[in-house]
């Protein structure tokens, strides 16, 4: 009878909610807890940081250069690690070696069709922060990663490349030292403050 009761009292203030909807109210989930009804609700993690002080407008005005970059090539990075796991996932199910080496050049041929003409838009501080973030989201430099794939001889051939541009695939993310602001404005993006 009790639960009866209880079940009744539920759905009566669920219908009152749900009417009080129209007046902007919200129809949240609850939990009991010692006997009370509380509301449920999931707030999203905010990040705070001490307030940045530049020492001139150049610093300021490369701080909003940092966002914008990291805004424009985190998308990218985030995309590289979901089809990482997926090859490796679906390569895990291939039978044999020859399948394997054909599906990965299927692959490479594919990425190179999808992302060049990204790639030639990126400016050159976008493209070596594009091989810091992919070293932050697979815990793998560029370098790893092409090398686990593809073979050394690619790899080896891509850092050369890399490197006449000055830049290296073997680049290492360092989140607590020489990348401590890339990480604060990731993290910001991340979570839709900025």
């Amino acid at each position: 009878m009790l639960l009866l009761i209880g079940f009744v009292l539920f759905f009566s203030s669920q219908l009152h909610a749900q009417e009080k909807e129209h007046t902007g109210a919200y129809l949240v989930p609850i939990c009991t807890y010692e006997g009370e009804r509380i509301p449920y609700v999931s707030l999203p993690t905010v990040y705070i940081f001490k307030p940045l002080i530049f020492k001139n407008d150049k610093e300021r005005l490369e701080y909003y250069r940092l966002i914008r970059n990291v805004k424009r090539v985190y998308p990218i990075a985030r995309e590289v690690n979901r089809a990482l796991i997926e090859t490796y996932e679906y390569m895990q199910t291939l039978p044999d070696e020859k399948t394997r080496k054909k599906h990965l050049k299927r692959v490479e041929k594919g990425i190179k069709e999808q992302y060049t003409p990204t790639m030639k838009k990126l400016s050159y501080s976008q493209g070596k922060l594009l091989i810091k973030l992919i070293d932050r989201q697979n815990n793998q430099t560029s370098y790893e990663i092409v090398k686990a794939f593809l073979g050394p001889f690619k790899a080896g051939f891509y850092q050369a490349f890399a490197a006449l541009f000055g830049a290296s695939l073997k680049k290492e993310y360092d989140p607590q030292g020489e990348d401590k602001l890339v990480e604060r404005v990731v993290l910001l993006v991340e979570n839709g403050q900025l």
